[in-house]
């Protein structure tokens, strides 16, 4: 609870006392990792999940968490590895299933060639679209690839696989599955060999030149603007930003237009007074978001599946992150191996979106004049 409420030396602390009072309890060096993790020390939040792994070598949260702060580090092959034991963490399985086939797991063990392979989704929007590029590789080595994906995704992903489909729908014959956040492991990706096509998504053109005659006339740069996420992720209160924050970055040299379907009940009135055009009743499916994407020059977005999405078209994206962002992003890095079109806005310690978005603005202002 204190390092929720960013009370880090008090919550260090308590982790301390409980240490004392029990020195082999593993849970708390895993809680503790994680504080310093966040914190930025990563090689004391290693030794802590290791002693918990000593501790308790079937301990899932101190695998998957180890995994992951190999990942942040850019140490790939260790990461994937430790990522695995996401199906044995509780917290992570509450209100999810793991989904059992009768055909065999597939995971980079035998060629697939002649194969009929299912990939299929476990986590969100944007974890599908960052891990689709793996579908045309799996093609490449000759496997026929049924992609399934959530609803919204469907149509915009028609063409990586053979065959995709929305979760949900009736599955045809298959030989083996592979869950999609699996296929780093299976093609055993490592740093230097992140697959990294420019874009392997394409928005409709036809929907992108209606959304640019809608549009009218730009009277600057057009930004298309992503400020937050699904409230229910679990580190949504870091990584989203309130409306009224993200004002500052309102240059009135650009013209800036709302990518987002649906908005915190705090942000509407705000939203509706300001100079953001606000276009979420035609946005449908990703099909149309990723089309409105495509009319944009630059994409300010936070860490959400809208982040992904430019990325993967290739469009600029400038991606606000966190003081503690996610291990796709590894540390300290302005640019993305995985968005070769990413720029990367990070809080540094101890700051707070102010900083950031102010960054953001003058490099906003630095592109209009730019095009002037």
């Amino acid at each position: 609870v204190l390092a929720r409420h960013h009370r880090s030396e008090a919550a260090l602390e308590s982790f301390e006392r409980a240490l004392a009072c029990r020195p082999d309890y593993a849970d708390a060096f895993v809680n503790r990792a994680k504080l310093l993790k966040d914190l930025g020390h990563l090689e004391a939040a290693q030794a802590d999940l290791e002693r918990a792994v000593e501790l308790e070598p079937e301990l899932a949260a101190a695998h998957w968490n180890l995994g992951l702060l190999h990942l942040l580090c850019g140490r790939l092959a260790q990461g994937w590895q430790g990522h695995e034991w996401r199906w044995k963490v509780d917290q992570l399985m509450l209100g999810r299933e793991r989904r059992r086939f009768d055909q065999p797991l597939w995971l980079g063990q035998h060629a697939p060639a002649g194969s009929t392979i299912l990939l299929w989704p476990e986590q969100g929007l944007g974890d599908t679209i960052q891990m689709a590029r793996y579908a045309r590789l799996l093609a490449a080595r000759g496997a026929i690839v049924i992609l399934e994906v959530q609803p919204p995704l469907v149509c915009l992903m028609a063409g990586l696989a053979n065959r995709v489909l929305a979760r949900g729908e009736p599955l045809p014959a298959f030989d083996y599955h592979c869950p999609m956040m699996s296929l780093p492991l299976a093609f055993g990706t490592e740093l230097a060999g992140i697959p990294r096509e420019a874009s392997y998504l394409e928005a409709d053109h036809e929907r992108t030149a209606q959304w640019d005659a809608q549009l009218g006339p730009a009277r600057g740069p057009r930004v298309g603007l992503a400020w937050s996420g699904n409230p229910v992720h679990k580190n949504d209160h870091n990584r989203s930003i309130a409306f009224d924050k993200l004002a500052d970055v309102l240059t009135p040299a650009c013209e800036f237009v709302s990518l987002q379907k649906e908005y915190r009940a705090s942000d509407v009135a705000l939203l509706a007074a300001s100079t953001v055009r606000d276009v979420s009743p035609q946005l449908q499916d990703f099909t149309d978001t990723a089309a409105l994407c495509a009319a944009m020059d630059v994409i300010v977005a936070v860490d959400t599946s809208i982040a992904h999405l430019a990325g993967a078209l290739g469009k600029p994206v400038w991606i606000l992150l966190p003081e503690a962002s996610d291990w796709r992003w590894l540390l300290e890095r302005s640019d993305s191996p995985w968005y070769p079109s990413a720029r990367l806005y990070r809080q540094q310690l101890g700051e707070d979106w102010s900083a950031v978005l102010a960054r953001v603005r003058a490099d906003l202002d630095a592109l209009a004049g730019a095009g002037r």
